[in-house]
């Protein structure tokens, strides 16, 4: 899922760091894994095989040649992406973005940002990108209009509430009864379904900002959304608290998105495992997405 603008918007940073940590400055569904965002290697792409040699700008795919061009939703939230600008390097997926680009063999200026909606990016057709990156979690329904990458982040989905709230929303059984809500076609509107299955119907919001506004006035007492997103939405929301996250049964992985049967994928997904296997997604994350690690499990 995604949030609101940081200091200008949201949704991975400051650009030197990112840069040179990974070679180049650079709603949701559920998951077992801890919001340490490790990710496991989830096989929904094709065409494996393609050796090192032919991963080169010249040899690419491209829906432009000699440019990478890379698609995410506007706003671009926080803390995916820092001040509504993709293309400067800061928040983890603009970081991961940039680091796959140097991987590919991309300079920062060979990486063109387009805008895609979130809703949009994973219908059936030809897309105007390359690939999108946009907290869009791997889901078979989706992969069959769309090809993803191997997961870049494995994500947890949490709840906020306001503080007057809290105690009725600590477990399972007490989110039952209350009123809750998230962002129209996520996996965050799965888990309120699935997970807590509430007395009464949970409210579909079109945008993050929507239910924020829902939040604050009373039209529904919590907010589901993925752990990074709950923690910086609930720094926005004054008197409000995220209460803890679902122990989901299966993970959760953010994917890139592909037109359907795009060669690229195999590529990018060498580019990911490269940066899975040196750490570089790890030391992202705890650069962009730390500090909601001791969120509680909701049992």
């Amino acid at each position: 899922m995604r949030l609101l603008p940081s200091g200008g918007r949201p949704a991975l940073a400051v650009v030197a760091i990112a840069l040179t940590a990974a070679g180049l400055a650079g709603c949701s569904a559920k998951n077992t894994a801890s919001d340490s965002g490790a990710t496991t290697t989830t096989t929904t792409s094709a065409g494996a095989g393609t050796s090192p040699a032919a991963c080169t700008p010249d040899q690419l795919h491209l829906y432009s040649p000699g440019k990478l061009t890379i698609a995410t939703d506007s706003p671009a939230y926080a803390p995916w992406f820092k001040k509504n600008d993709p293309s400067n390097g800061a928040g983890y997926e603009s970081a991961v973005a940039y680091a796959v680009a140097q991987q590919l063999g991309f300079s920062k200026d060979q990486v063109t940002w387009v805008k895609e909606s979130f809703n949009n990016s994973y219908t059936p057709g030809p897309k105007k990108f390359d690939f999108d990156i946009n907290q869009i979690s791997i889901t078979p329904e989706r992969a069959k209009a769309v090809t993803f990458s191997h997961g870049y982040y494995t994500a947890d989905q949490a709840v906020i509430t306001l503080a007057k709230n809290k105690d009725k929303a600590t477990t399972l059984a007490g989110l039952k009864s209350l009123k809750l809500g998230a962002e129209t076609a996520t996996t965050s509107l799965t888990a309120i379904r699935d997970d807590v299955q509430p007395s009464s119907q949970p409210l579909v919001f079109d945008t993050d900002d929507q239910a924020k506004q829902a939040l604050l006035h009373g039209q529904i007492d919590g907010l589901v959304t993925d752990l990074p997103s709950a923690g910086y939405m609930s720094s926005e929301i004054k008197g409000s608290v995220v209460v803890g996250r679902f122990a989901n049964k299966e993970p959760e992985e953010f994917g890139l998105l592909f037109q359907q049967g795009n060669p690229l994928v195999t590529c990018v997904n060498q580019a990911i495992d490269k940066l899975q296997s040196d750490g570089t997604l790890t030391q992202l994350q705890q650069q962009w997405l730390s500090g909601m690690e001791n969120v509680p499990v909701l049992k």
